[in-house]
């Protein structure tokens, strides 16, 4: 028998999965196909991380792993639906959710000070961000449309609607100052480690990332977002909307690992 995996998630996916899920099973059954549901949500990554803190009825399986696991194998299926890349609001609040509802998890340590501070620190960081797709993708990451879909698409195009020319529909970005106009990469020729200062104009620093180890032919990339010019940017990109009288959108877009806001 064949087997799919499909994913348990957060929100609006997870609703969605209770009315569509029965309709997939009713028709892989008779397919000879069986349907796997594993929980990477927040709450059960949550749960896989601290089984030491749980009874052994609440204790949860760390399916991400597993999924990790299985996504390097050809046979592989696994249906992954949309997860929340988790801030440490959501986290705090996904874990004072979870405590009312009896699971004795321990607080999240924002700073943490003493070594067990920081062991719960490590592993509540590990169900931050967009924690679910490396993982996932680090097997079939193939994401180009097959043949077939590309051909129907040329087949039938899709007709845009007619735009006027007089549309005062516009683009407005940063040209300076944000996280592309201040990239800088370099390849690293050694073994060694790199952490993360942040210098004040006053001379002080503050340490945002204490030293990680980095290997030969490994690349870095580092970019920074200057507060003064986004705000600089965005009262500009507010007054030119009042002035043509359009209406303003603003597009927040963080990047895919972010770990939290």
């Amino acid at each position: 028998m064949s087997k799919i995996y499909y994913t348990l998630t957060d929100e609006a996916p997870l609703l969605a999965t209770h009315s569509f899920l029965p309709i997939v099973k009713a028709f892989t059954k008779s397919a000879d196909i069986e349907i796997e549901v594993p929980d990477i949500s927040l709450a059960g990554r949550i749960l896989a991380e601290f089984p030491e803190y749980l009874k052994d009825n609440q204790k949860t399986p760390d399916a991400l792993a597993e999924l990790g696991e299985l996504a390097t194998k050809p046979e592989a299926n696994v249906i992954k639906l949309p997860n929340i890349s988790a801030s440490v609001p959501q986290l705090e609040e996904a874990i004072a959710e979870l405590q009312k509802q009896g699971f004795a998890l321990p607080d999240y340590p924002a700073e943490p000070k003493t070594d067990e501070e920081k062991v719960i620190n490590q592993k509540y960081a590990k169900v931050l961000g967009s924690a679910v797709n490396p993982v996932l993708r680090e097997g079939n990451s193939d994401r180009r449309a097959p043949r077939a879909v590309k051909n129907y698409a040329k087949s039938h195009p899709h007709r845009m609607g007619v735009w006027a020319s007089d549309s005062k529909t516009s683009v407005a970005n940063m040209d300076s100052g944000d996280f592309y106009g201040t990239e800088n990469s370099t390849t690293v020729e050694n073994d060694g480690k790199f952490r993360i200062v942040f210098v004040g104009d006053d001379g002080s620093e503050k340490v945002l990332k204490d030293y990680a180890p980095l290997k030969a032919g490994e690349v870095i990339d580092s970019s920074v977002m200057n507060l003064a010019a986004l705000k600089v940017f965005v009262q500009k990109a507010i007054d030119e909307a009042k002035e043509k009288d359009v209406l303003l959108s603003a597009h927040l877009k963080a990047t895919m690992m972010k770990t939290s806001d």
